[in-house]
C-alpha cells in the first residue's frame, strides 16, 4: 500500500524524493476523480448545448472596478493559509516530515510565510484589478452557457462533497466519534461517499435553478461523471488501504490466473495503520490486517468503470431526459448494495433489521431512481429514440 505518493515513487521506480509526502495518495486520486468528472460533465453539457437543448443566459457584470476590500481581503487569506500551511511544509523538521498530515490538522504554521505570501496575493489581486480598471466603471453583458460553469459546479460538489462525506461519517460512527471528537473532527481519514453525494446533490441542486440550468439536463450530463469520479476515488481507497475494505476472506482462491491481492488482501502499510506490526519494518505505516480481507474497494473501481461505459453509451438514446440518471440511481444503488454484503461496515438497528448506513441509503437510491423512471416516463410519455 502507497499512504502518500512518496512510498508509491520510492517503490514503483526507486526515487526518493520527500517532498512527495505531502501528497497523501486518496487525495491524489480524489483530485483526479474530480478532474476527470469535470470533464466528463463539460463535454455531455456542450453537447447538449450544441443539440439545441440548453440555452445560454446573459449577465451583465460591471468592469473596471477597482479591487474591493472584500477582493482584497479574501486574496490574502487564500496566500496566508498557502503560505502558513503549505509551503510552511518544506521547511519542517526531517522528524516532522514523517507525519506532515498531523501537521496539517495542528495549530502549526510559519507566519512569516503566511504573512508574506498573504500580501503577495492581494498585491497581485490589486495590480490585476489595477491594469483593467477605467476611468468610469461601466456594465457589459456576457453570455453564460451551462458548460461555462463547470467550474463553479465542480467547487460546489468539493465543498460541500467534503463536508456531506464527513458528516456522515460522524453520523454512522456517533457513539465512537462522542468519545473521540477530535479523532473525526480533525482527521482527512473517515469519509462517505453517500453523504457526499447527498449534501452535493443539494447544492449542485439550488445552484442550477438559480442560474436557469434544466435540471433534467444537468441530471443526465452528471450521471455518466459521477460513475466515473466513484471508479477513480475507490483506486484513492484501495491504494491507501483507508479502511474501505471487505470482511476476512479464507476462501480457496477460484481461479490460479487470479493474483493474490484481487481475492484476499492484508493491505500492508495502509494509511489508518491498522491491524498488526510488520515484522522488520520501523517508522509509520508498519501495521497490515492480521487476516486478508476481500478488496472491496478493487471490486468497486471494476463495477464502476463498467457502469460508467453503459450510461455513456445510452447517452444519446435514453429517453426521457432525465432517465439517464434515474438509471445511474438504480446502478449505483445495486452495485453498493450488494458489495456492502462482503464489506466491513457499521450496522444499525433499524425496525428489526441490522442494516449498513449504505444499505439503507442504496435501497431508497434504487426505489427513487425507479419512482423517477416511471414519474418521467408518464409525463412525457416518451419512448427511446435517437437524439
Amino acid at each position: 500500500m502507497y499512504p502518500n505518493l512518496y512510498y508509491a515513487f520510492k517503490d514503483l521506480f526507486g526515487v526518493d524524493v520527500p517532498a512527495l509526502r505531502f501528497v497523501n495518495s486518496f487525495g491524489f486520486f480524489v483530485a483526479l476523480a474530480f478532474l476527470a468528472a469535470a470533464s466528463i460533465l463539460t463535454a455531455e453539457l456542450r453537447r447538449k448545448s450544441k443539440a439545441g437543448l440548453l440555452q445560454p443566459v446573459d449577465e451583465q457584470v460591471m468592469v473596471g472596478q477597482p479591487a474591493t476590500l472584500w477582493e482584497l481581503l479574501t486574496n490574502f487569506i487564500l496566500g496566508f493559509v498557502l503560505g502558513y500551511k503549505i509551503l510552511a511544509l518544506f521547511f519542517l523538521s526531517a522528524d516532522a516530515k514523517e507525519d506532515p498530515q498531523t501537521f496539517i490538522f495542528s495549530s502549526q504554521g510559519n507566519w512569516p510565510l503566511g504573512i508574506g505570501v498573504g500580501l503577495l496575493f492581494a498585491g497581485l489581486k490589486w495590480w490585476e484589478k489595477r491594469k483593467h480598471q477605467l476611468p468610469q466603471p461601466e456594465k457589459r453583458t456576457i453570455r453564460m452557457w451551462p458548460h461555462d460553469r463547470v467550474g463553479e459546479i465542480t467547487i460546489l460538489a468539493l465543498i460541500f462533497g467534503l463536508v456531506g462525506a464527513k458528516l456522515f461519517d460522524i453520523f454512522e460512527n456517533w457513539s465512537d466519534f462522542l468519545q473521540h471528537p477530535d479523532a473525526y473532527l480533525l482527521s482527512p481519514a473517515g469519509l462517505t461517499f453517500y453523504g457526499g453525494l447527498i449534501c452535493a446533490a443539494i447544492a449542485i441542486l439550488i445552484f442550477a435553478r438559480k442560474n436557469k440550468i434544466p435540471l433534467r439536463h444537468l441530471a443526465d450530463a452528471v450521471a455518466p461523471a459521477l460513475m466515473l469520479a466513484y471508479a477513480i476515488g475507490r483506486i484513492g481507497c484501495h491504494v491507501a488501504g483507508d479502511g474501505d475494505w471487505g470482511i476476512v476472506n479464507t476462501n480457496p482462491k477460484p481461479f490460479d490466473w487470479l493474483p493474490d491481492w484481487m481475492w484476499a488482501y492484508n493491505y500492508p502499510h495502509n494509511v489508518n495503520e491498522a491491524g498488526v506490526p510488520i515484522p522488520g519494518c520501523t517508522g509509520r505505516y508498519c501495521n497490515q490486517l492480521p487476516q486478508a480481507v476481500y478488496p472491496t474497494a478493487f471490486y468497486e473501481t471494476i463495477a464502476s468503470t463498467l457502469l460508467f461505459f453503459v450510461l455513456w453509451s445510452l447517452r444519446k438514446t435514453l429517453k426521457p431526459y432525465g432517465a439517464i440518471f434515474a438509471l445511474y440511481l438504480i446502478l449505483n444503488g445495486i452495485e453498493r448494495f450488494f458489495i456492502e454484503k462482503i464489506r466491513v461496515n457499521n450496522e444499525m438497528n433499524l425496525l428489526g433489521f441490522n442494516p449498513t448506513q449504505a444499505e439503507v441509503i442504496s435501497v431508497c437510491l434504487i426505489l427513487t431512481g425507479i419512482i423517477l423512471w416511471i414519474f418521467l416516463a408518464k409525463k412525457y410519455n416518451t419512448r427511446t429514440v435517437k437524439a
